[in-house]
């Protein structure tokens, strides 16, 4: 099959080589996908499980990506809740080969049925975006109707949507991002635009941020006692007084995706789709500038 793969870490996107990789093996409990769209997140290659499994033993040349939308093709031994020829989409392993292949290995777990009338290009921007969102908004955070959240990076894969979610909870939305990015976050439904290095605003019970560095660092000064700051670009450095901090990590939600789905069937979650190109073109798409 085709893919993209990377072996060496000093090389970065550089390293990005288009090959000829073996059909995968379907584990127990997993899933192969006939890939028909997949994402990408451009950090990626500094993450250690690009480059090793979960034993911390090289894997490379290893295939990065990790939101996919497809067909299953086929069931792995004692595999439930999915069928041959069922359109699915969700999150790859991290410590496994992804989805910048034409075929991929996947618990199934980690899979949601995708319904014929959602496209598999935005069905791909779906799983870290969405699940970050909603986890980093309402598990994490716990945000409430009423409440105010700003959301650092609102015009991102990330942002984009915790601005939707935020506001359909009934939270008061700042967003903060490019000043290119205005009318695009506020179409989205924030109620304020400011830019990252503009005076500090009000106060808020959510701070939001996916750029760390910073962005993250002046953040802390604009949590409300007894609020929240969330990240998911570093652990703080610079902590929130009489506040919360947390740093996670997404983790695979079937439930939510399929929720996710829904709101984008019923018209009240608009994905943005990026750039969409053909595998080939992968690696030069990772070296855009964003």
């Amino acid at each position: 099959m085709k893919a993209i793969t990377v072996s060496d870490r000093d090389a970065g996107v550089n390293g990005l080589t288009p090959a000829e990789l073996p059909y995968p093996h379907a584990a127990e409990n997993d899933v192969i996908v006939r890939v028909h769209a997949a994402g990408f997140t451009p950090g990626e290659l500094g993450w250690p499980a690009t480059w090793t499994d979960r034993a911390g033993r090289d894997r490379t040349p290893s295939v990065p990506g990790h939101e996919l939308s497809g067909v299953v093709v086929e069931l792995g031994y004692g595999t439930t809740g999915l069928t041959v020829g069922q359109r699915v989409f969700g999150l790859a392993d991290w410590t496994r080969n992804g989805t910048l292949a034409e075929y991929t290995a996947v618990e199934a777990r980690n899979l949601a049925p995708l319904a014929a009338d959602i496209d598999h290009t935005v069905a791909a921007t779906l799983p870290i975006s969405g699940l970050t969102a909603w986890q980093g908004l309402f598990d994490h955070a716990g945000l409430t109707t009423g409440q105010t959240v700003l959301i650092n990076g609102a015009a991102g894969g990330v942002g984009s949507i915790a601005v939707q979610l935020a506001r359909e909870a009934g939270a008061r939305v700042i967003a903060s991002g490019r000043a290119r990015d205005r009318d695009l976050v506020l179409g989205l439904g924030a109620h304020v635009f400011q830019e990252p290095d503009a005076e500090p605003g009000e106060q808020a019970d959510v701070v939001f941020d996916v750029l760390g560095g910073d962005v993250l660092a002046k953040s802390a000064a604009l949590v409300r006692p007894g609020g929240t700051l969330v990240t998911i670009a570093e652990p703080p450095t610079v902590h929130p007084k009489d506040a919360r901090a947390v740093f996670f990590v997404v983790e695979p939600d079937r439930a939510r995706l399929a929720d996710l789905a829904q709101r984008v069937r019923d018209g009240r979650l608009k994905p943005l789709v990026g750039e969409v190109c053909p595998l080939a073109e992968a690696p030069a798409a990772f070296a855009r500038p964003r």
